[in-house]
């Protein structure tokens, strides 16, 4: 094992731990060390391998400068994102049209026969819509914390676009295992697909670090625990559920293997486009093919 005794001063506990999972995060090995001589909390790295220490935290304060939606929240290491308040924003529009444009719901409703025939931007546009105004608030509540997490985690562009395409996969489900002829809409596969992306969000430190194991199946545990309490409610659609955490899962899994690049700006910017364009797209053919 290398000798720590290098040092990287830091202005705070909270930075120095922030720092410290970005080093991670690169396979370099820190520990946190506080000074009683003033010097304060700091980070202690090998000598070979502090420039890359340095290069790495000037990379990681270079992508996160200047971007007043994030906070860490719960523990170190967990960010939110405010800005899926404007989603929830977005999904009370659509409820607010839906409730004053006869047909809206018809034209975007998940409806399996439809979707068979060819209509598939169905898929997506019943994520934005919702049954009543206690179907909406339920959602809007639970998602503006798991899905902000998610944004938090993957990055705001990438993390909402992510979320929305496990809202798509749990309907996807529902239209393929539904033993009928199946109508749904509602975002809570889509909140239940950001849980999966939470869930295996620790998986990006596999073999970076000795407690990787621990930290997977904790998190894997805790996230299919959550799933059992929160999507498997009687009465609701559970199979969209499922359909939308296992999406979770398995984009997520992707998403950490790249975690750097899903984290830039420019792939933030691409995804937050393509989302858009999506959400036109799809809501463009419903309108033009409205029954």
């Amino acid at each position: 094992m290398n000798s720590l005794n290098t040092r990287i001063q830091a202005r705070s506990r909270r930075q120095a731990m922030d720092w410290s999972l970005v080093l991670v995060s690169q396979g370099i090995e820190s520990a946190i060390e506080y000074a009683e001589d003033g010097m304060g909390w700091g980070l202690l790295v090998a000598t070979e391998d502090y420039q890359s220490a340095l290069n790495s935290i000037r990379q990681y304060r270079l992508e996160n400068r200047g971007w007043p939606w994030q906070r860490e929240i719960f523990a170190q290491g967990f960010l939110f994102d405010a800005g899926s308040l404007v989603w929830g924003i977005v999904m009370g529009l659509f409820f607010w049209v839906s409730t004053v444009r006869a047909g809206f719901v018809d034209a975007g409703v998940m409806d399996g026969h439809a979707v068979a025939q060819g209509e598939w931007w169905r898929l997506f546009t019943a994520v934005l819509l919702h049954a009543d105004l206690a179907h909406l608030a339920t959602n809007v509540t639970f998602g503006i914390v798991l899905v902000g997490l998610a944004m938090g985690r993957y990055g705001t562009g990438v993390g909402l676009l992510a979320a929305y395409l496990t809202g798509a996969g749990g309907n996807v489900a529902s239209w393929l295992l539904s033993g009928e002829p199946h109508r749904g809409l509602g975002a809570s596969g889509m909140i239940m697909g950001a849980l999966g992306l939470l869930a295996v969000q620790s998986f990006a430190l596999w073999r970076k670090t000795p407690h990787a194991l621990k930290y997977i199946i904790s998190g894997v545990a805790g996230g299919i625990m959550l799933f059992v309490l929160l999507g498997l409610t009687p009465g609701t659609d559970v199979v969209a559920h499922f359909g939308g955490f296992v999406s979770g899962v398995l984009l997520g899994t992707g998403l950490t293997r790249g975690l750097r690049l899903a984290q830039s700006p420019r792939a933030n910017l691409a995804c937050g486009l393509g989302l858009g364009s999506l959400v036109i797209l799809t809501w463009w053919l419903a309108l033009a093919h409205q029954r």
